[in-house]
């Protein structure tokens, strides 16, 4: 694969520049995690070179001066919100989240559940922290949340909020996902600072959109389609254009709060540190951009992936015609079609050759391999023998699974188990692989490849079953599918 973004620069200049905010204000900086610590599989995708673990890897290298404070909302917790991505619930992934910093040698000082209305849920989950021996802490609903500035910076509004307590110059604040109130918390961690005499700070650590690249390249157009459910609109930053004459990206939610913040940071200090949302970023990652063509590419194929997405939750019954037609019309912005994305063309002309259902992947070396569903083969399950195959050197006709094994697995699914299709999935196929392979040569070399299919792009012309999605994830493929029900 094409490499388009330089890691080791970014690691090096972002954890630098966290350094000298850090020094800006004197005692401590409150730095808000917009986005994933780890597992940032979007910016990887669209940053061709970029490390789902880089902002964790760049925060390893600030950890003797840093701590992590995670925040949840007590109505997250109360409705069960689940990640989307991993299927757990924000609770879970607190744990989660927790265990993998922790393991990583980064200090965790505590948890602040937001919102906090009394909810049992919440109470709940706050005593298992406790018992784990996790520092909790409950900040409060305000009135009037965001714009009633004086209550706010008052001994009602933010003084009412539990005063974390913190050790080290450098306090990440991070959670499960957005909405969980991590502003909120970085804001009434000032105010209660401010009241004890410490001098501290605020900034934002958001790496999409990117604040130096032009608005319309096609690594902020992919941020818009990523958010288009939140109906985040990226927009040049007004405050920053005024303040320094330069052009700059924020994106409308930052842009819309702006004022807001400026009279709270004046409610608190007196005056605000900052001019323009952009000012209170530290994102560098536009600066570590080696190969904008590549880039620009990737984040065009991850539009009509995310577009994709959207139709296949909305042919599953969800309501989310306005996320479609917004990425439809980024792509006509973009000037692309779903005929950008090579699998998928070749994934149709398959299915119209056959008659029947197929799908395409395109190797790292853009060779395209194709399969069709059969009597005894899914498209995915043969997609993935088929590619094996290729990349083993194994001949096209060689069968690696005989049929009188794959016979008695069929008899089971729908005889036993009364299932539907009896055709086999992904997960059956790679275990049967597994299973010949101490004495079958080729089946054994077959599965060797399978990190080779790390990063492939892979389309289907019909819905996949949730199996088959889990494991093309877990090999690393990334995956899209016509809205189109099996036959």
């Amino acid at each position: 694969m094409k490499i388009g973004f330089d890691n080791d620069k970014y690691l090096r200049i972002q954890s630098q520049h966290i350094k000298e905010r850090i020094a800006q204000f004197g005692d401590k900086l409150y730095l808000e995690f917009g986005g994933k610590l780890f597992d940032d599989n979007h910016a990887s995708r669209v940053l061709p070179g970029f490390q789902p673990d880089s902002k964790l890897r760049m925060l390893m290298q600030l950890k003797d001066d840093a701590e992590i404070v995670m925040v949840i909302s007590a109505q997250d917790i109360e409705e069960n919100k689940v990640r989307a991505d991993l299927g757990i619930t924000y609770d879970k992934d607190v744990l989660r989240l927790r265990d993998e910093f922790m393991a990583r040698g980064l200090y965790v000082s505590s948890v602040v559940v937001t919102h906090f209305n009394g909810q049992a849920s919440a109470a709940a989950f706050r005593q298992r922290l406790e018992r784990l021996g996790v520092n909790v802490y409950y900040h409060y609903l305000i009135e009037g949340y965001p714009t009633n500035v004086d209550l706010i910076d008052s001994d009602e509004g933010f003084g009412k909020n539990d005063f974390v307590k913190t050790t080290r110059p450098l306090v990440v604040v991070t959670a499960p996902g957005p909405g969980s109130g991590k502003m909120a918390v970085c804001l009434s961690q000032l105010y209660n600072e401010y009241k004890r005499g410490v001098k501290a700070g605020y900034a934002k650590f958001e790496t999409f959109p990117i604040w130096s690249i032009p608005l319309k390249h096609p690594v902020n157009v992919a941020y818009e389609a990523a958010t288009a459910d939140l109906n985040d609109v990226n927009m040049i930053d007004p405050f920053h254009l005024e303040a320094y004459g330069k052009t700059t990206v924020n994106y409308n939610r930052d842009i819309e709060i702006f004022p807001v913040l400026t009279a709270i940071f004046e409610g608190i200090y007196g005056e605000s540190p900052y001019k323009s949302p952009t000012d209170m970023g530290v994102n560098m990652a536009g600066f570590c951009i080696s190969d904008d063509d590549v880039c620009s590419e990737a984040s065009l194929q991850e539009i009509i992936r995310r577009y994709y997405a959207a139709l296949g939750m909305m042919a599953e019954g969800r309501d989310n015609e306005d996320e479609v037609n917004k990425i439809k019309l980024l792509m006509r912005q973009m000037k692309i079609t779903t005929d950008n994305r090579r699998c998928t063309v070749a994934a149709r002309e398959m299915a119209e050759a056959s008659g029947g259902s197929a799908a395409a992947i395109e190797l790292a070396d853009g060779t395209i391999i194709t399969s069709h569903s059969s009597a005894l083969l899914g498209v995915s399950s043969a997609l993935i023998l088929n590619a094996t195959k290729h990349l083993a050197g194994i001949d096209h006709e060689v069968k690696l699974i005989p049929q009188n094994m794959i016979e008695p697995i069929q008899r089971m699914k729908t005889s036993m188990l009364h299932g539907h299709n009896p055709r086999l999935h992904t997960d059956e196929v790679l275990v049967a692989l597994a299973v010949l392979s101490p004495k079958d040569e080729l089946c054994r070399r077959a599965l060797d490849t399978l990190p080779m299919l790390d990063g492939c792009q892979v389309h289907a012309t019909e819905m996949l079953s949730e199996v088959d999605r889990k494991i093309f994830k877990k090999l690393g493929c990334d995956l899209t599918f016509d809205p189109v029900r099996k036959k």
